[in-house]
């Protein structure tokens, strides 16, 4: 081959080369920047899907829990009644929410009648429990006269309880004498009060539980 013919043969294998080149070059980019895109569509899309995804979830998780709060919180409130419903839980009277007043008795070898009502504008329950009634100040208690508590009181208006004390259970003339008795409402009342009653014998005392009508608190020992 002659030195002509062979320059000729280089160039143009020198061109076919190079424009191959480019159309693979060509070829990796489009290639590329495709792939790219698709990757970058699937990202958006995947983004998209655990966006949406997570929105749900948070807003449904929310809803559950503060529907469940708020009835927790309903049924959690008020006294049970034993029926599926509630009532509210009413205030506990103290001594110092009452008005006082004590009458001496003859039925029953003589009593000391307790009255209780409420102070204008309270409206308070006593326990169904026995009063707390004391005397002098050795702390002598008055036991229970009946076998068993009653039921609790409400003392609202011109509602009136009663219980009554009889100071002295036994025979003979033992005793000490008092003039006044301590009156509170259970052993924890934190301002209990001093009732006159005029002079009396106490010995062995006892004392009913609360009732809504007077003929109920006579204590027989």
């Amino acid at each position: 081959m002659s030195g002509n013919r062979r320059k000729a043969f280089l160039v143009s294998a020198a061109l076919v080369g190079g424009a191959l080149l480019m159309t693979a070059c060509q070829d990796t980019d489009t290639a590329q920047d495709t792939g790219t895109a698709q990757g970058s569509s699937s990202a958006a899309s995947d983004s998209s899907t655990a966006g949406s995804g997570k929105g749900t979830d948070k807003g449904s998780d929310k809803g559950s829990d503060a529907s469940g709060q708020g009835t927790v919180d309903g049924a959690g409130s008020g006294a049970d009644t034993g029926n599926g419903e509630r009532e509210p839980v009413g205030q506990t009277c103290g001594a110092n929410d009452i008005s006082w007043s004590t009458k001496s008795e003859t039925q029953a070898g003589g009593y000391i009648l307790i009255s209780a009502k409420a102070k204008s504008g309270i409206s308070c329950y006593l326990p169904a429990a026995l009063p707390t009634v004391a005397f002098g100040s050795d702390g002598t208690q008055a036991g229970p006269a009946e076998q068993s508590v009653g039921e609790q009181v409400k003392l609202s208006g011109s509602t009136t309880a009663y219980a009554g004390v009889k100071t002295k259970t036994t025979n003979g003339d033992g005793g000490k004498e008092l003039d006044s008795i301590i009156v509170g409402v259970g052993d924890d009342d934190p301002n209990p009060v001093s009732l006159p009653v005029g002079t009396i014998t106490v010995e062995d005392p006892i004392v009913t539980n609360w009732h809504t009508a007077p003929a109920d608190a006579v204590p027989f020992s």
